[in-house]
């Protein structure tokens, strides 16, 4: 199975038409900090978790990218299993109370998508390429 950083600029790419990695900074105190987007369109902040613990802080992710950016903030989990699993409903359940867009994507129709994109002639953009 592709890693993370994979899924994430397929979905940022074929799915939302968006920049992956974006990079924004902010400052705290006397320190200037950066942030990484996994995936950022025109409006929206979306922060790309598979359905694994690891992914349980997407909801902070995503609503403090949007407050840096002023865009909407959006969670994608990754469907690695074919289920709901208990992290994706307790990542879905916080963000719907957050008033965070959560959506979810399957992760063999993303690796689909990959594959035949030559078909429709697209490429995914990555940093440094």
């Amino acid at each position: 199975m592709p890693y993370e950083i994979e899924l994430a600029a397929i979905l940022c790419a074929f799915v939302l038409s968006g920049e992956v990695e974006q990079t924004h900074a902010y400052s705290v105190g006397y320190d200037l900090h950066r942030i990484r987007v996994d995936c950022e369109t025109g409006d929206q902040v979306v922060e790309v978790g598979l359905d694994k613990r690891s992914s349980l802080d997407s909801i902070q992710q995503a609503l403090f990218a949007a407050h840096l950016t002023g865009k909407a903030p959006v969670v994608a989990i990754i469907d690695t299993d074919g289920r709901e699993g208990p992290y994706e409903l307790r990542i879905k359940t916080a963000a719907r109370m957050a008033g965070v867009r959560y959506t979810s994507y399957k992760v063999d129709a993303l690796i689909r998508m990959q594959m035949t994109s030559h078909l429709r002639g697209i490429a995914i953009r990555t940093p440094g390429s």
